[in-house]
């Protein structure tokens, strides 16, 4: 678009869902990707823009942890702009019933944003607010809001009659003259204009509405992309099942994982790190010396490769940092002076960035402004972690609205990875399911990919693949919490390396097809436990295969699998509760098909139980019937 000033603005819409204000910090993350790459985070030549509603902005919860992290490192977008309509009728509700505050913008004194409160029949008064709030967002690069006071004319949809609920109120607005008739009167009583201008000039505007609509039908408008937006053109979109067959390769030269990880064990000599910090890291160059990599070595390996090749990588959640169960340590405090060290910092001079940031206390809006980030970035790998994975469903609109549901509703790809923490480890019900069952529910069409590995390299190819595919697909991952110290939680070098991919489908490698009677299908921590009884008890006749990727299902990877094991008993075997996990989603998947035998813990109204005792005699019972006879 053209300013009236002549310059070029790039005016961008964010798909809006009926979720009042959910769009909020999707906007503010789309324009925070786009000033960090755009723009170089030179946070004036780029403005977030939300509209309101009197009841929306006085009763969604999602307002106030957007103001929150507005002035925050991670998450700030120099200031937005927030317009309120107020009508004073939100819905069918009055305004004494939609708010104990005294106006609906009070919420901005959270963090002491100015609020112009404006006449709407008054559009000169309504167009200086506008310009007052414009030029305290750029001296300030912070938020304001502009409350207009107004009225709604009709009802709230088209079925809906106002004097039901507001008969006195609509009394009045009956016998209202709108604004623009207020304001022509205005101007020809001024002298301003006469009223047969005043008469053409409102024929001309529809009449100019009118000819641009025609002209829209007809031609397509121009675009001319921005730098950030040439990745997309490079991006196909796909849901063909040839796209999902086999993943492409994605390990990386010797020398440049080398290279890596003799970086990550390096901080600066003048660096006072604390003492622990010494320990770990002696402790994991030792495994890296022995041709071993654990979870933290994987992950932090597959952001170091991407950033070699020039990917930015962004991840933010609460304790990312250090991560919640204290494995991954990207970015280490010094004692004394609370400086920071990045450990992906300083690979190379044209390396990508890697910014990782603590979130404030948030899933709502911290997941949305993710994702919105994932809008303007296809070229960057971004990531929000869940501290465990119950948490996200604070975050459930986003996951329905956005996330499962944007591709197909809206034509809009993105790449957002979510890190669930998920394994029954006795942490009660709060504390052990991200829920798998409800993504799985969700997946169609090819829209996401969830998957549940339960090794360091195939997470390492699996967060690559994301950037290495020519299209973008979320990506829901269930992540360990003892696993990332387990000790059989580990991967050769070699499996890192050239010529080395994701594996959807990990056989049992030392199983021998013939002598083979039962078949145990898994995916997840549950797959260790089981591994240990199969040991102990020198089960030659059980092979355990897991289930790396439960969406898209690899199903000629599992049809490999079920032919050569073709003379087995097929067993899914799962640590959560009956209804839940992925079983009901795999009963779907293969019905007439294949046959299954459910292992699990019965049908429970709860994740998991609340005491560790029950914990561990329910985890035995399901390891040991997966043995049985």
């Amino acid at each position: 678009m053209t300013t009236p000033h002549g310059k070029q603005a790039y005016l961008k819409l964010v798909p809006n869902p009926s979720h009042l204000e959910a769009v909020n910090p999707v906007v503010e993350g789309f324009a925070r990707a786009k000033a960090d790459v755009q723009y170089s985070s030179e946070y004036d030549r780029i403005l977030p823009v939300l509209i309101h509603g009197d009841a929306a902005v006085a009763g969604q919860g999602i307002i106030y942890e957007c103001l929150q992290m507005s002035l925050l490192e991670g998450y700030s977008t120099g200031g937005t702009v927030h317009f309120v309509i107020n009508n004073q009728i939100g819905f069918t509700t009055d305004w004494e019933d939609a708010r104990s505050s005294t106006y609906c913008t009070s919420i901005a004194s959270t963090v002491q944003a100015p609020v112009f409160h404006v006449n709407g029949d008054d559009p000169e008064a309504v167009i200086f607010c506008c310009k007052m709030a414009m030029e305290y967002r750029q001296l300030y690069n912070a938020d304001v809001f502009i409350d207009m006071v107004c009225y709604r004319k009709h009802g709230h949809n088209e079925g809906d009659d106002p004097k039901f609920t507001q008969p006195t109120l609509y009394d009045l607005i009956n016998v209202h003259k709108d604004p623009r008739e207020i304001y022509s009167q205005r101007l020809i009583e001024r002298g301003d204009v006469h009223k047969e201008l005043a008469e053409n000039m409102e024929k001309e505007f529809w009449d100019s509405l009118q000819a641009r609509l025609d002209n829209l039908k007809q031609n397509k408008l121009p675009y001319q992309y921005q730098k950030a937006e040439l990745a997309w053109k490079k991006l196909k979109k796909t849901t063909v099942p040839e796209d999902y067959d086999q993943s492409p390769e994605t390990g990386i030269d010797s020398k440049a994982l080398d290279k890596i990880l003799n970086h990550l064990h390096l901080y600066p000599k003048d660096f006072n790190a604390v003492n622990k910090i010494d320990r770990i890291l002696k402790s994991s160059k030792a495994m890296w010396e022995s041709g071993k990599l654990d979870w933290a070595l994987g992950e932090l390996s597959a952001y170091g490769s991407l950033l070699l090749e020039g990917n930015d990588v962004r991840l933010s959640g609460q304790d990312v940092k250090r991560g919640t169960f204290s494995h991954r340590h990207a970015v280490l405090t010094e004692i004394g002076t609370g400086r920071e060290y990045n450990r992906l910092d300083g690979l190379s001079e044209k390396q990508g960035k890697f910014r990782i940031f603590n979130s404030l206390l948030s899933e709502y809006a911290v997941l949305g402004f993710e994702y919105g980030y994932t809008l303007a970035r296809p070229d960057a790998l971004v990531i929000w972690e869940a501290q465990f994975g119950d948490f996200f469903n604070g975050a459930q609109t986003m996951v329905d609205q956005f996330i499962m549901s944007a591709e197909r509703k809206w034509q809009r790809m993105s790449g957002l990875c979510m890190y669930l923490p998920h394994g029954y480890e006795g942490q009660g019900p709060e504390h052990s399911s991200g829920r798998v069952e409800r993504f799985l529910q969700s997946c169609a069409k090819y829209n996401v990919t969830v998957a549940n590995v339960t090794t360091p390299a195939n997470l390492f190819h699996l967060l690559r693949r994301q950037q290495v595919r020519p299209f973008r697909k979320p990506l829901i991952l269930m992540t360990p919490k003892s696993g990332l110290r387990h000790p059989e939680v580990v991967s050769e070098l070699k499996d890192f390396h050239t010529g080395t991919r994701f594996q959807e489908v990990i056989d049992d490698a030392g199983a021998k097809a013939a002598k083979v009677k039962t078949l145990l299908l898994c995916t997840g921590k549950i797959y260790y436990d089981l591994l240990d009884k199969q040991r102990t008890d020198k089960r030659e006749d059980v092979a355990i295969v897991r289930l790396e990727q439960l969406y898209p299902l690899p199903e000629k990877q599992l049809d490999a699998i079920f032919k050569k094991y073709k003379n087995a008993k097929v067993r899914w075997v799962q640590e959560e509760p009956a209804n839940m996990g992925s079983w009901m989603y795999l009963l779907f998947q293969l019905n007439g098909k294949r046959t299954l035998e459910l292992v699990s813990r019965e049908a429970a109204a709860s994740p998991a139980v609340g005491f560790k005792k029950l914990h561990d005699k329910q985890q035995a019972e399901v390891v040991a019937k997966a043995f049985s006879g």
